[in-house]
C-alpha cells in the first residue's frame, strides 16, 4: 500500500517508469538475491551447495560469428538488389513523415516499409532522423550489497584491503557490447564492486568495442569488466582488447563475465582476457580476483 501511495505521489505508474523506479527496484531485489546466494543463505543446488566433484561438460553449439555476419551481409545485398527501390523510398519517406507529424499510425507505416523489403536498419534510420537516439543512462545502486554483508568479517576484510591499495579508488568500467541488452547481472556486479570501494562507471548498452575503449580511456579506467549474455564474447571482447592496444592503452585489464562456455575460456585468455567469471561465480571471489590483478600490476610497475 505504501508503495502504491509513493507511485501515486510521483504522478502515476507512467511517470514512475519514466523515472526508472520499477527498474531500480528490480535491480535492488536482484542484488539482494545475489548476496543471499553468495552467502549461502539461499541454496541453489549444484551452484552454491551440493556441487558435484567432477562436473560433466555441457555440450554447447559452436557458432562462427564472422561467418554469420558475412552471410547476413550477403543476404542484405541480394535483398536490396532484387527489391523495388522506388517503393522502398516511398514507404520510408511516409514513415518519416508520420513520425515527424505525429499524425497516423507509426507501426502501420513501419510494417508497410517492411513489406517493400526495407531493412530494419533503414526503418530505424527513418525514425532516428526524427526522434534521435535514445541512450539509457545506467545508474549504479548503492549500499544494497553492503547491507547484506553487515558485520561479516570476510566482507570487511575486502574493504580494508581495497582501502590500503592506493590513495585513489581503482576505477572499473562495466561494459555491455554489441546487441546484448541484458544488463541486470551487470548492474548487480556494478553495485557489489561499488559498495566495497571501487569507483564504478556503468557503460551504456549496445556499445561497439571501439566506443567502450574510448570511454575507458576518457574515464581513466584501470579494469574493464565485460558482461556477455548474448554469445558475442569471442568476437567483441578480443576486438575491445585490440582497440585498447591500438589506442596505446593495452595495459588496461579486461575481465569477462556472464554466460561463457568453458571451452571458450582458452580462446579468451589467448586474446588477452585477464580473468573469466562464469555462471555461479561468487561475487566476493570476483572482487578478490580483480584486486589481485591490480596489485600484481602495481608490483610490476614499481
Amino acid at each position: 500500500w505504501a508503495l502504491m501511495q509513493d507511485i501515486e505521489a510521483m504522478g502515476g505508474m507512467t511517470r514512475a517508469v519514466e523515472l526508472g523506479v520499477p527498474k531500480r527496484m528490480i535491480e535492488e531485489a536482484a542484488t539482494v538475491r545475489q548476496a543471499t546466494v553468495d552467502k549461502g543463505d539461499a541454496v541453489i543446488v549444484g551452484v552454491n551447495k551440493y556441487r558435484l566433484q567432477d562436473e560433466a561438460q555441457i555440450e554447447t553449439r559452436e557458432i562462427d560469428n564472422r561467418a554469420v555476419r558475412l552471410s547476413q551481409i550477403d543476404r542484405l545485398t541480394r535483398i536490396k538488389r532484387n527489391r523495388d527501390s522506388e517503393k522502398v523510398a516511398a514507404t520510408l519517406a511516409n514513415l518519416e513523415q508520420v513520425a515527424r507529424s505525429g499524425s497516423g499510425n507509426l507501426l502501420e507505416a513501419a510494417v508497410d516499409a517492411a513489406r517493400t523489403r526495407a531493412t530494419v536498419g533503414e526503418i530505424t534510420d527513418a525514425m532516428r532522423r526524427v526522434f534521435g537516439d535514445h541512450t539509457a543512462t545506467p545508474e549504479v545502486i548503492k549500499d544494497v550489497h553492503r547491507a547484506q554483508y553487515k558485520d561479516e568479517p570476510e566482507y570487511d576484510a575486502i574493504i580494508e584491503r581495497l582501502r590500503g591499495f592506493s590513495e585513489t579508488k581503482p576505477r572499473l568500467l562495466i561494459a555491455k557490447l554489441g546487441q546484448d541488452g541484458h544488463d541486470r547481472g551487470a548492474k548487480v556486479i556494478a553495485a557489489a564492486f561499488g559498495d566495497v570501494g571501487f569507483d564504478v562507471v556503468a557503460g551504456p548498452l549496445f556499445q561497439t568495442p571501439e566506443e567502450a575503449a574510448d570511454l575507458a580511456i576518457a574515464q581513466n579506467i584501470q579494469v574493464i569488466g565485460v558482461s556477455s549474455l548474448a554469445a558475442g564474447h569471442k568476437t567483441l571482447i578480443p576486438a575491445l582488447i585490440e582497440a585498447l592496444k591500438a589506442k596505446g592503452h593495452g595495459h588496461v585489464h579486461v575481465v569477462a563475465g556472464g554466460v561463457i562456455p568453458r571451452p571458450d575460456y582458452s580462446i579468451l585468455r589467448n586474446a588477452g582476457v585477464a580473468e573469466i567469471f562464469g555462471p555461479g561465480t561468487n561475487v566476493l571471489d570476483a572482487i578478490r580476483s580483480v584486486i589481485d590483478l591490480l596489485e600484481s600490476k602495481r608490483r610490476n610497475t614499481v
